[in-house]
């Protein structure tokens, strides 16, 4: 088991598979998807559901992409599933709109069962409620940017005044002003990228799902366009699930992520939780490389303070201020700086604190760096 890095003088935070206490957007329960020819018996199954996946292919000859699959979304959430290629992450959102039929288990969008749904209704719910966004642009080549962003408006049913004046203004949102007219191959890979994304906003989804939008994309059209996304969702608000294999785009994006391995919920939080308390070696593994203090917050490295520090502390910040933000603060303190849960007072941190946890991360990274093959 890897070291984690608790709290000193205070309790970790909680790994929380629920983000609120209202009723979230989206609620997964107990949701499994299998392939094969006895897929239906396996959920049910007590001598099945022990078994790994690998086992269960050994005996069965399925394939168990999702498995006992349990979490909510809260409403406006940023929510990110990642996982190593086949590790379910693409055939779990597919299962939440149907789009892959889940073998068993319930998936609830503001506390309605999509599995019971019928087609029509089902269908409906898609043009409505749900929009994604996909890792191939997907877009119609005989049809201008207008076109495609206005065509799910088109297939709704809406008059095309209303639904041209609705796409040339998320056109204008998404940043493709004076690219109405354009075709998609006249475009670069992120310009599609963002009629694809302006496509899925047209019509005013609750929820968003990306399922890997950004992995074919050049790395630095990859990092603008999560700009663009964090942009949009500060002026939108959408509850937005996003997949991804890429751990600092989940970072980046995230309010929480779900890690998955071999179709299973290995771990939910925050990335300060992920980093800071892995549940386990594959977690540990997965977030070795990230500098801490340029995740953890301020908690995980307050401390109480020692007999003779009173009055003479220092400046207060804080629980949840990321450590690279308190560096020049607690660096050019020359007494330990006080952090604050609200009101109510933490601990202490000084330099030889974050200094020893900025040598940490480096030393990890040059190990890490060390032991790869070049």
């Amino acid at each position: 088991m890897a070291t984690t890095a608790p709290l000193r003088g205070a309790a970790a935070p909680a790994t929380s598979g629920s983000a609120s206490t209202e009723q979230p957007d989206f609620s997964v329960r107990h949701l499994w998807k299998i392939f094969g020819a006895r897929a239906a018996s396996i959920p049910g199954d007590e001598s099945m559901r022990n078994l790994s996946g690998p086992e269960i292919l050994e005996k069965t000859g399925c394939v168990t992409a999702v498995r006992d699959m349990s979490f909510d979304v809260a409403r406006g959430e940023v929510f990110v599933v990642m996982g190593l290629s086949g590790s379910g992450k693409s055939t779990l959102v597919r299962c939440l709109t149907r789009l892959i039929e889940p073998t068993a288990g319930e998936v609830r969008l503001e506390g309605q069962d999509i599995t019971t749904l019928s087609d029509g209704a089902l269908r409906d719910l898609r043009r409505r409620k749900i929009s994604m966004v996909f890792q191939h642009f997907g877009l119609l080549p005989h049809r201008s940017v207008l076109g495609n962003v206005s065509y799910g408006l088109e297939v709704r049913g809406m008059g095309k005044a209303e639904r041209l004046a609705r796409a040339q203004e998320v056109i204008e949102l998404v940043g493709l002003h004076g690219y109405d007219r354009r075709y998609p191959d006249q475009l670069s890979g992120g310009m599609q990228q963002r009629v694809g994304l302006a496509r899925a906003l047209a019509g005013d989804p609750d929820v968003l799902l990306f399922d890997e939008p950004f992995s074919a994309l050049d790395p630095l059209i990859r990092r603008d366009m999560q700009a663009e996304v964090i942009r949009l969702h500060k002026d939108m608000g959408k509850t937005m699930i996003f997949i991804t294999h890429d751990l600092s785009e989940a970072l980046k994006l995230g309010d929480r992520i779900l890690i998955m391995r071999h179709g299973e919920l290995v771990q939910i939080g925050t990335g300060d939780e992920l980093v800071g308390a892995p549940a386990d070696d594959y977690v540990a593994d997965f977030v070795s490389e990230v500098p801490r203090a340029d995740v953890l917050t301020l908690r995980w490295v307050a401390r109480p303070a020692t007999p003779g520090q009173g009055d003479d502390l220092g400046p207060t910040l804080p629980s949840t201020m990321i450590i690279r933000d308190a560096v020049p603060t607690i660096l050019s303190s020359p007494s330990p700086v006080r952090v604050l849960d609200g009101d109510t007072p933490l601990g202490v941190v000084d330099r030889d604190d974050v200094l020893k946890l900025i040598n940490v991360s480096r030393d990890s990274v040059a190990l890490a760096d060390a032991g790869t093959p070049r």
